[in-house]
């Protein structure tokens, strides 16, 4: 089993987001999961890494090969790709979850395209986005906004779950 995490490579963010990722990471562990994620030694990827690493998980990273100098010391196993797309592709090859932490522009990036793929049957995995305080709530007011609207039907907006805590979104794993 995968659970592959999109998270921020941004290290001065609120303590409350990496906290609930060591949390999340430790759950997805206790329960045997391969940890996958970026890779680097940045933001929350660190500290997804070190937790794995912590636990004894199997720690997959993916990095395009332009962050050569930034992967993680820990991973057992490192992929690099030639480009951004490639690294994405490669991420969730395999992958049962992929969840989404507190995250930007990239993290969503990931967390869009996963949900596109879903939608067109190329991505088998449950996804979900970890609402740590709210984190994710414009986000859901602006699916729910796509639904209201008939640009997104209501079964495509059911493919993100939302869990507010890391004790829901272990529930789920």
């Amino acid at each position: 089993m995968r659970a592959l995490f999109f998270c921020s490579a941004v290290k001065e963010i609120d303590p409350r987001y990496n906290q609930a990722a060591r949390e999340v990471v430790r759950a997805a562990c206790a329960r045997g999961y391969e940890i996958v994620s970026g890779g680097t030694v940045k933001g929350t990827m660190c500290v997804v890494c070190d937790e794995a690493v912590a636990c004894g998980a199997r720690n997959r990273g993916i990095l395009p090969r332009f962050m050569k100098g930034l992967e993680h010391p820990g991973l057992t196993e490192t992929v690099w790709t030639d480009t951004m797309s490639e690294r994405k592709e490669i991420m969730r090859e395999g992958v049962d979850w992929a969840i989404a932490l507190p995250g930007g522009i990239g993290t969503m990036d990931e967390l869009f395209e996963t949900l596109v793929l879903s939608k067109l049957g190329k991505f088998g995995g449950r996804i979900a986005a970890l609402n740590v305080d709210g984190f994710y709530d414009p986000l859901a007011a602006l699916l729910d906004h796509f639904v209201a609207t008939k640009m997104l039907t209501p079964e495509d907006r059911a493919r993100l779950l939302m869990p507010a805590t890391v004790e829901e979104l272990t529930a789920l794993l």
